[in-house]
């Protein structure tokens, strides 16, 4: 066990930050080869302000229909990304991995934040499973690869926290929280995590599209 953690946090952790960026630049070049074949228009018509206007107005909770229309799901989508980020980018452990791998010294939070925030994602990851168990609308648009996505997400904070507890095996668990956050870094260029990517661009297109062609908000 202790020779597979050392090849996950060594060379795997590599081809995992290569699959990502190289699966990344590939998606968008293939979008953006896409959008030019396909409608050359909408790419003439892009524009940075309504662009702004529309990415400025769905990062706001409650700033749109959509979120009006959902308040549970607003909450929970909103508490669900911005603790999810926080851990990804400031998680104790995380920080000493930014500084060794890239030599980039960032803030860590506090270990009792940093627990709190993974706890909520896992119960979100569990009140997202329950929507699509629970709910037809849901129910009917939901596809394998949802489960698989939500899995990639919920695996890596489960082990995290349980290896932080001290609750089982920590080799193993800390090997599996490695594996199974490398296993997310490597599909999210590929699977329906991409929106991580995309959104930007999505936004870009529609509130370009609303707010330039058809003179309304797409909010």
């Amino acid at each position: 066990m202790q020779q597979l953690y050392n090849f996950a946090v060594g060379p795997l952790t590599w081809i995992a930050w290569a699959v990502f960026l190289g699966g990344s630049a590939w998606r968008l070049a293939s979008m953006w080869a896409l959008a030019r074949k396909k409608d050359m228009n909408a790419v003439a018509y892009m524009d940075v302000r309504f662009a702004a206007r529309s990415m400025a107005h769905w990062a706001t909770p409650f700033a749109t229909l959509g979120w009006r229309a959902n308040p549970a799901v607003t909450v929970a989508t909103f508490a669900f990304h911005t603790a999810l980020g926080l851990l990804l980018l400031f998680a104790p452990g995380h920080a000493v991995l930014w500084d060794y791998a890239f030599g980039i010294d960032v803030w860590s939070l506090p270990e009792g934040i940093a627990d709190t925030l993974t706890v909520l994602v896992i119960l979100l990851c569990g009140f997202f499973a329950w929507r699509r168990l629970q709910l037809p609308v849901v129910r009917f648009v939901t596809r394998p690869m949802d489960w698989l996505v939500l899995a990639l997400v919920a695996v890596p904070c489960i082990t995290a926290f349980l290896a932080k507890q001290q609750i089982g095996d920590n080799l193993l668990l800390s090997t599996l929280h490695v594996l199974s956050g490398e296993a997310t870094l490597m599909a999210l260029p590929f699977t329906r995590l991409s929106h991580a990517i995309f959104s930007p661009f999505t936004r870009a297109y529609m509130g370009s599209e609303f707010g330039g062609v058809r003179h309304c908000p797409d909010w």
